[in-house]
């Protein structure tokens, strides 16, 4: 489609910078908007096509001047950096946004939708609370180690083991220190309830999904990974093919090729780092339980096991569930296994 003008509109805070360029790429006009002033200010134009970099607060700037009867198209900040010309500053910045838009060439991030960045939300506190109790139980096994108890590595031997240390008469702990352990085992237990919480909110938001539900039946996808991966993609429809979901997530070789000489090295680990590591984390399992197996898909993962080794074998089968989870979700489909 051809655009007669794109308006880029670099998101702040506070104040906003727009720049307004023809199909020539020459700037028509510049403008400043403090946050309360945007929403009036494009609600006065004709509707037009706003290209905004997708970052914080970007989706619902999206969703708020598509209501105003606006085309929106969101690019990822990482590609639009090229477009940049010049000192950085905030029309120039706006000026690259809009002259990224006038190229298409990048391929526009989906605006999610409320319920969409629920979801998404869900899984970050989770990850959040994930973290801090690793933290916390990498922290009490420090200390402990400091007074001569030695724990294994794992949340279980630390549930386990305070108690029963906190318990002993061991001279190395003070009144004072089984008063701070016993805070913080306290707060371990409570992270415990937090991190179950939302997992139950995990397993009942499946369980009410048809995409997740479907999503689910595929090798090495889980009720976690199922959602995780339904809120990135969304609706699938910004990939042509399941080589360009994999290619986002980071699951390709990277190349790196000169002359006509094609050079493939390691994964390229771009996009979402968490979901990628959720994947492999996924093949892993069912790379580890293929030996024996008789199925086309497991003597695949085996061939690959003898030849390129375990590692390789896990992330091509990664790589593979990518590509079929996006046939699941962009066509509808169920997961058929060959059985021949």
């Amino acid at each position: 489609m051809i655009k007669p003008s794109v308006i880029g509109l670099d998101l702040a805070k506070n104040i906003f910078h727009l720049a307004v360029l023809n199909r020539q790429c020459r700037d028509i006009k510049q403008k400043r908007l403090r946050r309360a002033q945007l929403a009036q200010h494009f609600a006065k134009l004709p509707p037009t096509h706003i290209a905004m970099e997708a970052c914080g607060s970007s989706h619902y700037w999206a969703r708020v001047l598509q209501a105003q009867g606006h085309q929106v198209e969101l690019l990822p900040p990482q590609h639009v950096k090229a477009y940049l010309r010049g000192q950085k500053n905030d029309y120039n910045d706006a000026h690259a946004i809009a002259e990224a838009s006038l190229h298409q060439q990048i391929r526009p991030v989906p605006i999610k939708t409320v319920e969409q960045q629920d979801e998404q939300m869900l899984h970050r506190m989770r990850e959040q609370l994930i973290r801090e109790r690793t933290a916390l139980a990498n922290q009490l096994r420090g200390l402990l180690l400091e007074r001569g108890f030695v724990i294994r590595v794992g949340i279980t031997s630390i549930r386990k083991r305070l108690p029963e240390i906190l318990e002993s008469d061991s001279p190395e702990l003070t009144v004072v220190g089984r008063r701070l352990l016993a805070r913080q085992y306290a707060r371990l237990l409570a992270l415990d309830e937090e991190v179950s919480w939302y997992a139950q909110q995990l397993r009942a938001q499946v369980q009410q999904d048809d995409v997740c539900q479907r999503l689910s039946e595929l090798p090495g996808f889980g009720l976690i990974v199922s959602s995780a991966f339904k809120s990135w993609i969304g609706s699938g429809t910004q990939f042509k093919t399941g080589r360009e979901a994999s290619a986002a997530l980071g699951l390709v070789p990277r190349q790196h090729s000169t002359g006509g000489k094609p050079r493939l090295g390691r994964i390229t680990k771009r996009g979402n780092k968490t979901l990628r590591s959720q994947l492999i984390h996924g093949a892993r399992a069912v790379v580890r339980c293929s030996e024996g197996k008789a199925d086309p898909l497991s003597r695949w993962i085996n061939r690959l096991k003898g030849t390129r080794g375990v590692n390789k074998a896990t992330v091509a089968l990664a790589n593979k569930l990518c590509r079929v989870a996006w046939v699941l979700v962009s066509r509808g489909e169920r997961y058929a296994p060959v059985t021949v």
